[in-house]
């Protein structure tokens, strides 16, 4: 099934042209992130992301191969039986599409902040407005189908920039290099999100923070929408890895061969990360790990110069698996067992130590300048499973207590961080705040009695602009304001304008 660009819309959309007052011949409207209040990490601006991407495939490409590029008559018919059999026969006449069809684009303008910015709540992200006026109506009939597509890239990004900056703290705490922290947060979320262009523009919201995916949809996403260029610059990247079929398979008494098999003759130089917990984690690190220890020692640079084992455990508590435990979170009995005073489980001492404390034991390392233990570069750690920022925060604070640099871990990131997340996590809405009617403009607004405040809009036409480094927005203004601003036209009458690259979303982010 092919979806209609015409009929990425809420019912109640269909015929709101004429519910509008008899001559309205402008609507303007925003999108604005309004709230941050269900957001669940500590960020307290939203980075904009997603609207070039959005105008290229939604309101260029499937409008163009579904609507404009296609007979009228066809369009019309399929469009009518649609809203007939649902709403009642005829509950919407057809000569406003059909009128559309004979123009031949989308009378629209839309104005957009900077990819990549960062906006505190409450500042509008873009704004929309009608080029002609008699397709006042098609502003807000977009409006369902640009926010289901625009609330989680942005998101998305959010968050990855949220973990970059916890990388980085730690990588100066700790006296990491911080040129590993662009691959230390690896995306994980394609199999757990809502559908592969939903993959695919929620993980490039990932790859603005971080080279390191899984995620192949994301990176063509950005190399068909943001002129990314792989010849030229790192999109994304990942690793040969097994997974659990490929662990299981060959039974449990035939694991320690599997792990020689894959260091020694499949990936004998460079990277490989091998899933270890499909049975026992520890008996993987103390034994089947230090047992390896002189061909994993041998191994070569590939020709970006890496040569590392990196062991994947996928279960447990990400933190004590990582991490060990604390002085305070067990107890030794008289007969030497090691309690967890948690949920009163015997531990091993290996469990207490954690999975970077073993492998310091077995392989050793080196010290940063600022004193705090790396291991070897032929041995490393991923854990991808529920990794959430609090947990990120608590991993790499805790290696720091017990002495390691935050580099000795990489953390996978899923769908538990990036799906669990609604247009309400930054209160994204698109209102409008302005139109004419028979050449008269109104200032609108919503303001209800029922609300706390959230959903207040701004009033009439907007200004954004950029103010001791923060973007302040200003309602109220006139057109001649309106057109200043940092909000810059980036879609108008079926043409795309100041397009954006990967490349300066990206130093947008980290400045």
């Amino acid at each position: 099934m092919r979806l209609d660009a015409l009929s990425a819309i809420d019912f109640y959309k269909a015929d709101h042209r004429r519910q509008y007052p008899e001559g309205t011949e402008l609507v303007y409207s925003n999108f604005t992130p309004r709230s941050m209040r269900l957001y669940k990490g500590d960020a307290t601006e939203t980075v904009v992301f997603g609207l070039q991407g959005f105008c290229k495939w939604f309101l260029i490409d499937m409008w163009n191969e579904t609507f404009f590029n296609k007979p009228k008559a066809a369009v019309v018919a399929k469009y009518q039986r649609r809203l007939d059999s649902s709403l009642g026969d005829g509950a919407v006449p057809m000569d406003h599409v059909e009128a559309l069809h004979d123009l031949g684009y989308l009378p629209l303008e839309i104005k957009g902040l900077p990819e990549g910015v960062s906006v505190p709540e409450k500042v509008a992200v873009l704004t929309v407005k009608n080029t002609v006026p008699e397709f006042y109506w098609l502003v807000n009939y977009i409006e369902s189908v640009m926010s289901s597509e625009l609330w989680k890239p942005s998101v998305v990004a959010t968050i990855a920039k949220e973990y970059r900056e916890i990388l980085t703290k730690y990588a100066n705490l700790t006296g990491a290099s911080l040129e590993g922290v662009p691959i230390q947060c690896h995306d994980f979320s394609f199999r757990g999100m809502s559908g592969l262009h939903d993959s695919a523009s929620s993980g490039a919201g990932h790859l603005l923070s971080f080279v390191g995916t899984d995620g192949v949809p994301s990176i063509d996403y950005l190399e068909e929408y943001y002129n990314a260029d792989p010849a030229k610059e790192m999109i994304g990247c990942s690793i040969p890895a097994t997974e659990h079929s490929v662990m299981s398979l060959g039974g449990q008494t035939g694991e320690q061969e599997l792990f020689r098999r894959l260091i020694a003759d499949l990936y004998p130089t460079g990277l490989v990360s091998i899933v270890s917990d499909t049975w026992d984690f520890w008996t993987v690190v103390n034994e089947y790990i230090p047992a390896l220890k002189d061909v994993i020692m041998a191994r070569q640079p590939n020709a970006i110069g890496l040569n590392k084992v990196v062991l994947r455990p996928d279960s447990g508590d990400p933190i004590k698996i990582i991490t060990g435990y604390t002085e305070d979170e067990y107890y030794i009995e008289a007969d030497g067992e090691i309690i967890s005073r948690e949920d009163g489980t015997t531990l091993s001492p290996a469990e207490v130590k954690g999975a970077i404390e073993c492998l310091w034991d077995t392989f050793g390392g080196t010290l940063t300048d600022c004193g705090y233990k790396e291991l070897d570069e032929h041995i490393g750690l991923i854990y991808g499973d529920s990794i959430t920022l609090e947990r990120a925060h608590a991993i790499l604070r805790r290696l720091a207590d017990k002495g390691f640099a935050s580099s000795n871990v990489v953390l996978g990131v899923g769908s538990y961080t990036y799906q669990y997340n609604t247009r309400d996590s930054m209160g994204y809405a698109m209102k409008a705040t302005y139109g004419e009617v028979n050449g008269v403009g109104r200032e609108i607004f919503k303001d209800p009695a029922t609300d706390n405040g959230t959903k207040k809009s701004a009033k009439g036409l907007l200004r954004v602009d950029l103010v001791d480094g923060e973007y302040v927005m200003r309602d109220q203004v006139t057109w001649a304001e309106e057109a200043g601003g940092e909000l810059k036209t980036v879609f108008k009458d079926g043409k795309l304008y100041n397009q954006t690259s990967l490349g300066e979303i990206r130093q947008r982010i980290q400045s």
